[in-house]
């Protein structure tokens, strides 16, 4: 590749990288924040709250940093404390998959997932994809919301799965 050729890709790169984004939402009364910043993530709630939850019994800290390092990552927070995220694995051009959403229990019921999905959805850097996919077992109807529907063909999508992998690490 010339010169010319790899300044030219590397500017073309700049220009897409993101900003960090933010936005404020109020429920009952209490104004949250939802955020792309990665720096604010709190690893401790992220992970304590993963390492509960039916995708991801048992995964260790370190993989939820990788993960976390490795993805667009996306915090919920009342004042400095964060209560809820998602993450979304994408190349930012075609494909993006959502992955490891939650709110605290003891916000639920708010409206606040709701307003994550919503702030992920509208973020610039997930525009004009070709597809975009996330597994469920009990949110269909949040995700109906943001025009996700069933697989067209399920026949067409094959998968390696391990479940209870990280119960054995």
């Amino acid at each position: 590749m010339s010169d010319n050729m790899k300044i030219q890709l590397h500017d073309e790169v700049q220009d897409k990288v993101q900003k960090n984004t933010q936005k404020k939402i109020t429920s009952q009364e209490q104004t949250f924040l939802v955020s792309d910043d990665k720096g604010s993530l709190q690893l401790n709630v992220i992970h304590g709250y993963l390492t509960c939850c039916y995708w991801s019994k048992g995964i260790s800290r370190e993989l939820v940093a990788t993960a976390i390092s490795n993805s667009m990552c996306f915090g919920l927070y009342l004042n400095d404390r964060q209560i809820g995220f998602a993450r979304v694995i994408t190349d930012k051009a075609a494909f993006a998959y959502l992955a490891d959403v939650f709110v605290l229990p003891e916000y639920g019921n708010r409206g606040l997932g709701t307003a994550l999905i919503d702030f992920i959805m509208q973020h610039s850097d997930l525009q004009g994809l070709r597809r975009f996919m996330l597994c469920t077992l009990d949110a269909h109807e949040l995700y109906k919301k943001f025009t996700f529907t069933a697989v067209d063909n399920p026949q067409s999508m094959i998968q390696i799965n391990k479940p209870g992998l990280y119960l054995t690490q």
